[in-house]
This record gives C-alpha cells, sequence and structure tokens, in this order.
C-alpha cells in the first residue's frame, strides 16, 4: 500500500512540477509573441502563468523532499558524534513534519474561508479562487509524507548510516565501484584533486 502510494505522489508531483512550469512558459511566451507581433494579448494570460508557475514550485519542492535536493547546512552533523547526528535528524524532521502538516491543515482552512465568501479570479474566466489555493495543502501534505518518510527510515537506520554523504564523496565512490576503472594513478590524482576541491570549498561542492 505504501509503496503504491509512494508511486502515486511521486506521478503527481513530478507531473504537476513540469507540466505547470512548461505550460507557464508557453502562456508567457505565447502573450509576449501576440502584444509584440500582433499588437494584442490574452488578458487571462498573466495570471494564469503566475498560477502554473506557483503549482510548479510548490510540487517541485514537495518533490524535493524525497530526493534531499533542498539546501541543507550540515557543518553540525559532520563533527558531532553519529548518534547524536541521528538524533539531530530526528528532531529536525520532527520539526519540519509538524511545520509542513500545520501550513497544509491552515491551508485546508483558509480555503474553506474562501469557497464561504465566493472569491473567483477576475481575469482568469472567473474560475473560483479555492481552486488555486488548493495548491497549498496538497503540496504541503505531499511533503509532509515525505518528510514522514525520511523520519522512520532515519529512525530504522543505525546511527552509523544517517549522516549523508557529500556530493565529493558519491564521486569517489561510484569510482570505487566501477569494476572498468583500475585504482591507477590518475584515479588516484582525481581523488586528491576532489578532496582538495572539497576542502577548500567548505564541501560545497
Amino acid at each position: 500500500m505504501f509503496k503504491i502510494l509512494d508511486k502515486v505522489i511521486g506521478f503527481i508531483t513530478q507531473s504537476i512540477a513540469a507540466i505547470g512550469i512548461t505550460a507557464g512558459i508557453a502562456v508567457a511566451f505565447t502573450n509576449v509573441v501576440a502584444r509584440y507581433v500582433f499588437d494584442a494579448s490574452f488578458v487571462w494570460a498573466a495570471d494564469l502563468s503566475i498560477y502554473l508557475f506557483l503549482w510548479s514550485a510548490f510540487f517541485a519542492a514537495a518533490y524535493c523532499f524525497k530526493k534531499d535536493a533542498h539546501i541543507a547546512v550540515t557543518i553540525v552533523l559532520d563533527i558531532v558524534p553519529t548518534y547524536i547526528a541521528k538524533y539531530m535528524l530526528i528532531l529536525s524532521y520532527l520539526i519540519t513534519l509538524v511545520f509542513l502538516l500545520a501550513v497544509s491543515y491552515y491551508g485546508y482552512e483558509y480555503i474553506l474561508l474562501v469557497i464561504d465568501l465566493d472569491e473567483r479570479s477576475i481575469d482568469l474566466w472567473d474560475i473560483p479562487m479555492w481552486i488555486i489555493y488548493l495548491v497549498i495543502p496538497i503540496s504541503f501534505a505531499f511533503a509532509g509524507y515525505r518528510v514522514l518518510e525520511k523520519l522512520v527510515t532515519t529512525i530504522k537506520t543505525p546511527h552509523e548510516e544517517c549522516v549523508q554523504i557529500s556530493e565529493a564523496e558519491h564521486v569517489l565512490a561510484e569510482l570505487n565501484k566501477n569494476k572498468n576503472v583500475q585504482k591507477n594513478k590518475n584515479v588516484q590524482d582525481l581523488e586528491k584533486m576532489v578532496k582538495d576541491v572539497e576542502k577548500k570549498t567548505g564541501g560545497m561542492l
């Protein structure tokens, strides 16, 4: 059941993020061409492109929780013992989860208010605004589910394996796993170069 839910949420977030940014660019581009080439423009184009970008950004942010693509400062996690780092990760996930679910809940409450007020978009075909605002409770709920997954995984994972390795260490790990790459001088030089860059950039590689 959870595997199916994971795939469904992943498909929805990826699809909306990709379709939203693509459609938003297409609408904005079409409106610019219409304005400067044909001296005409679509009244609804500006609002529609903004809402499409908004939905794309929110669902892309939700998807990034699955891929650990959000910016994270791990300086403290790198210097403390791994068992302490694990508890710090659990605490950070708990705080993030509470925040995301709170925003999702109050986003839902706000939608009920918008429905009661019958707020509508003036330029975008008079559609009810609660449809636009659905992005808040849904995307934050999806993001909360992803954080819950991370929380459960972190709790089950031994503390030695909880702290994520850097991108530079990922590169080195891939080199070591590749059976076709020999541990020759070139590879050793590459490892040294990556470690030097990692040191000089403070782990920002």
